[in-house]
């Protein structure tokens, strides 16, 4: 199935003239009617930025990084950006020459940095704050890191990699030193910027780029294999953001006026900013109109409820993780949400389930968008549409509902359903989602395997199917309108007896059982246990099949009925509500919890190595 988007299309970016993505966030005309107001509060001190100081630190952030050093600035960018000269299996012609790393928490200098870094033609690389020692080495060696700024309380750790991998100690930055110029032996943000005015330095201002000018690397969730670098360059960002900008002047409906007390939306600051929908709302697509975010470190469902109630959020961006703990929490009443007027959640497949529950503690129905986005699509590849929306052609558009509703293709984008066949899946009918558009990134950074598998073309007569699409990996079903909905991961579908079984599914079923025995759930295939031996069992051994198991939470009801029953009426639902073929073969499990990354994915991968040694350990003992 082809299908293009709904969307007038957004506006050409000239491939060869200047372009600093910079400009398309900073410097439009409408932003000069803009009145001054509060940019970011931090959640722990109260203190507030203004947009017109955030701009001047970034004026001062800028000129410190890229003032020549002969004048007392670093030196960065001064031959201008790195433009991606790639092979055809996309590894880089010639190396970078600086790359700069950033290890921190959410703060409002994180935002300063990496967009006086933009500014400047610096590219970057976002590193995890939550990092151990061996994912810190690995992403330092394969950035080819120059330069870092870190948290003071990550030099523990980064001082000693840094030094493993050759990065000078004058070379390491220390992002969050308060009024202090040096910590530890290093230079602050602070202290740069103090030496701009000490020094006098005159400003830099805004370099070009083009297109192919690398803008900054992003790691993928690596869930297969270490983490990939993700290639985003000054084009594919402002492609992205022009596709944004395109759907909000779609909007036929007037803004609300909201009872806030600079009259703009109040939203949470908690996603990481190292993750692609952290960056993207609080540091990129914020721009396009004024809001205010409450800024935490680090998620805490107990500082979230007290930020929502204390400061009448209007806005909630979050991810399926956070908002399963706030569903939960027995603190939580519907007075914490009576300002809420819009929630979106992503980074991961949320449950219609959760999304349901969600809804009993807010005092109106509200605007839930869930929409489809990845960090090689720069930010996203679909959202629901909000009201007022025309197409290009005129028509309303509305927004889906239903398990996986994701919404419609941004502006400028088209896709392609593929059987396993590759032939195209018809109206209604699962299978894998490809995407093109001016928002997909070159590729991978140093992964030329990587980049052949996830990025291709396809040869066709009629030149439709022309260009580089990228390969998600997804699977997904359209409705006749081109509204999409999310199936379940290519790479965790099961092959059962040659058909195929969605791990979604089953949770689904599991987490619909009328007395909500359970608040959490995942599904994995698993080695057989041959410990029950039977001819399908040993049948499966030798094809090397995996059979589907789930882990579960127990919900207080589910304790109170106890972990025996409540697997014996789980095990009866299922079988009632599944073909034979997708029943948990692989049994069920009950956990504490079930492991998430900080953006709220699913490893499942934990759950499935502790089974797999678990079951290894006994058959030992036969």
């Amino acid at each position: 199935m082809h299908i293009k988007s709904p969307y007038p299309p957004p506006p050409d970016l000239p491939p060869n003239e200047p372009l600093n993505v910079f400009n398309v966030m900073f410097n439009r005309p409408d932003q000069k009617e803009w009145t001054d107001f509060t940019l970011y509060v931090d959640s722990t001190t109260g203190k507030k930025l203004k947009y017109s100081a955030y701009r001047k630190r970034m004026e001062y952030v800028t000129t410190a990084l890229g003032a020549p050093i002969s004048k007392g600035g670093l030196g960065l960018g001064i031959e201008g950006g790195t433009d991606l000269e790639t092979r055809d299996d996309g590894t880089l012609v010639r190396p970078v020459k600086e790359m700069v790393g950033i290890m921190s928490e959410n703060s409002s200098d994180y935002s300063v940095l990496v967009n006086s870094l933009l500014a400047g033609t610096i590219p970057y690389a976002l590193i995890s704050a939550y990092s151990t020692r061996f994912e810190l080495l690995h992403a330092l060696k394969l950035t080819h890191l120059t330069r870092l700024f870190v948290q003071a309380k990550h030099l523990p750790l980064v001082v000693p990699a840094a030094k493993e991998v050759g990065i000078p100690m004058d070379r390491i930055y220390v992002i969050d030193g308060g009024d202090h110029e040096m910590v530890q032996g290093h230079t602050t943000l602070f202290g740069l910027i103090e030496g701009v005015h000490r020094k006098v330095i005159p400003p830099v201002g805004v370099r070009p780029a083009k297109m192919n000018t690398l803008a900054y690397l992003i790691f993928s969730s690596g869930t297969s294999g270490l983490p990939k670098a993700v290639m985003i360059t000054h084009g594919s960002l402002a492609s992205s953001l022009l596709q944004f900008a395109t759907v909000l002047q779609s909007n036929t409906n007037p803004p609300p006026v909201l009872p806030t007390p600079e009259g703009i939306p109040i939203g949470l600051g908690f996603l990481p900013m190292h993750h692609v929908y952290g960056l993207g709302t609080y540091c990129q697509r914020n721009w396009f109109s004024p809001a205010t975010f409450i800024m935490i470190p680090r998620w805490s469902v107990n500082e979230a409820l007290r930020i929502i109630k204390k400061y009448g959020l209007t806005h909630l961006n979050l991810v399926p993780a956070a908002l399963h703990q706030l569903v939960h929490h027995p603190d939580i009443t519907k007075d914490h949400f009576k300002t809420l007027i819009a929630a979106t959640c992503g980074a991961a497949y949320t449950p219609s389930a959760l999304v349901d529950q969600f809804q009993k503690y807010l005092p109106v129905q509200i605007d839930f968008l869930l929409g489809y986005g990845m960090s090689e699509a720069t930010y996203n590849a679909s959202g629901q549409p909000p009201d007022g929306v025309t197409s290009s052609t005129g028509k309303p558009l509305h927004k889906t509902h239903g398990e996986g509703a994701i919404g419609v293709l941004n502006a400028g984008t088209e896709a392609r359903i593929l059987r396993e066949d590759g032939t195209d899946a018809d109206v209604g009918e699962v299978g894998e989602f490809y995407v093109k558009g001016g928002n997909v990134v070159p590729g991978y950074w140093e992964n030329s395997e990587a980049n052949r598998e996830t990025f291709v073309r396809f040869d066709d007569e009629d030149g439709r199917y022309g260009g580089r699409w990228l390969r998600t990996g997804d699977r997904m079903w359209s409705d006749a309108d081109g509204a999409l909905f999310y199936a379940d991961r290519s790479k965790d579908t099961l092959k059962v007896s040659g058909s195929q079984v969605s791990p979604v599914e089953i949770e689904n079923v599991l987490l619909a059982h009328p007395e909500k025995l359970i608040t959490d759930v995942t599904v994995a295939g698993v080695t057989p246990n041959d410990l029950v031996v039977s001819t399908s069992t040993e049948s499966r051994k030798e094809l090397g099949e995996k059979v589907p198991r789930a882990w579960v939470v127990l919900s207080e009801a589910g304790k109170r009925l106890g972990e025996q029953n409540v697997l014996g009426v789980l095990d009866r639902w299922h079988r009632e509500s599944l073909s034979r073929y997708k029943w948990l073969r692989g049994g069920i499990g009950i956990v504490q919890e079930i492991p998430k990354n900080p953006t709220g994915k699913t490893l499942r991968r934990v759950l499935v190595d502790e089974y797999e040694r678990d079951l290894k350990s006994r058959r030992s003992k036969l």
